[in-house]
């Protein structure tokens, strides 16, 4: 080995080294500007609080609900009173229980259709980004070829084929969301891999999965974590809106889509609102904590990559 080659090698290393060291000394305070801005962001900080109390309420649903959700009494469609606090629907069912079993429905689609379509979306972005010249082209078109179809259309289809079920809504919607991750993952990569310590790492001879996964992926999880975000919200409104349809979760299972479903007549709208306003008034809290928690985290991520670029 020449002296100028292991020098080479030597300044590779070093560069490393220095690269690991700064983004260690960063990443706390990194952590604590992003978790000053995000608060500073009121409506933000009550989304997520909005949104844990959602996420506690679809774990702890056996324990909070009155009753069992598809336990039928013999009042049918009975106003809110002491026995059932939001009255009972047309089958005689507490709604109060089956809008807490709905928000585990809802939680659980949501969260795994975006975990879903994130893993999908990351690991093409990334191929394509970092591969470039005929992957970049090939998956990319592909992903022009998912986007040129009616999302909502096409779900709908495939529901209707493979037939309506939690998994089946959850896949569905999961392998069908991946293209906008996976441009939104491609430009960040396609930008992070020309830095210096991807470079240095290139040298020292690590292999390809461990510079995506481990040296450009944590710089390029900012867009990643607000799409995901704004796409748990997107996701609650599709299940819900396949379960109005009757494509969504059947009854008697409790689903906040099927509880508007059922109050669908002019009559229930005016005389009898206990069976859909809480459903409505749910998937709109819901949605908009979510968007709110969206906003809070671009707001708190774009500030800080935009002083960092300075």
């Amino acid at each position: 080995m020449s002296a100028a080659t292991t020098r080479t090698a030597a300044a590779a290393r070093s560069a490393a080294a220095r690269a690991v060291a700064a983004s260690l000394g960063r990443e706390e305070s990194y952590l604590r500007s992003v978790v000053r801005r995000f608060f500073k962001h009121r409506l933000a900080g009550i989304g997520l609080v909005v949104f844990v109390a959602m996420i506690l309420v679809a774990v702890l649903a056996p324990l909070i609900a009155p009753h069992d959700p598809n336990q039928i009494f013999d009042e049918f469609q009975a106003a809110p009173s002491s026995a059932h606090l939001l009255g009972t629907d047309p089958v005689g069912r507490d709604v109060l229980s089956r809008l807490v079993f709905g928000t585990r429905v809802s939680i659980t689609v949501s969260v795994g259709a975006v975990s879903v379509y994130v893993v999908i979306g990351v690991c093409l972005g990334l191929a394509a980004g970092y591969y470039g010249k005929v992957v970049d082209a090939v998956l990319m078109r592909v992903a022009d070829v998912f986007m040129s179809f009616p999302y909502f259309m096409v779900i709908l289809i495939l529901v209707a084929v493979i037939g309506p079920s939690l998994l089946n809504i959850t896949l569905a919607i999961g392998l069908l969301g991946w293209p906008v991750i996976s441009r939104l993952v491609r430009g960040s990569v396609l930008s992070i891999k020309n830095q210096d310590y991807v470079k240095a790492g290139v040298s020292l001879g690590y292999s390809t999965p461990k510079i995506l996964f481990q040296h450009i992926l944590p710089n390029a999880l900012s867009p990643i974590i607000v799409n995901a975000t704004f796409g748990i919200a997107n996701a609650i409104i599709l299940e819900s809106g396949l379960s109005f349809l009757g494509l969504g979760v059947r009854p008697p299972a409790a689903s906040w889509g099927n509880m508007l479903s059922d109050a669908q007549s002019i009559t229930v709208m005016t005389s009898q609102p206990w069976l859909w306003l809480p459903p409505g008034i749910a998937i709109f809290v819901t949605v908009l904590a979510i968007n709110f928690v969206g906003d809070g985290l671009r707001d708190a991520l774009e500030s800080r990559e935009t002083k960092s670029h300075r």
